[in-house]
């Protein structure tokens, strides 16, 4: 298995880098370097991870790493695990996962 991150995800890493660099450009990178490492995780246990309740799909779901949510589609017959959004836990997700 290996990760595949979509654009709109690495727009998303992009955001959050540059809203956390203009406190400290430091901890922006420890950031980001955290979100990626979770994501990398998830293809040791990909179902290990919550089904996103606002899709109810078994085949979308997230972790968190505080304050973000990182949601993914399991693409089982590519073996690949789709990095769909990384988004702060207070924001609204989109009807549509893609």
């Amino acid at each position: 298995m290996r990760v595949a991150w979509t654009q709109k995800a690495e727009k998303q890493l992009d955001q959050i880098f540059d809203y956390i660099a203009t406190d400290s450009t430091l901890y922006a990178y420890r950031t980001v370097e955290k979100i990626i490492t979770s994501a990398e995780k998830i293809i040791l246990h990909p179902r290990k991870g919550r089904i996103v309740p606002e899709y109810e799909r078994d085949d979308i779901r997230e972790v968190f790493l505080h304050p973000y949510r990182i949601i993914y589609l399991i693409k089982g017959e590519e073996s690949i695990i789709e990095i769909l959004s990384v988004i702060h836990g207070a924001r609204l997700l989109p009807d549509e996962p893609r």
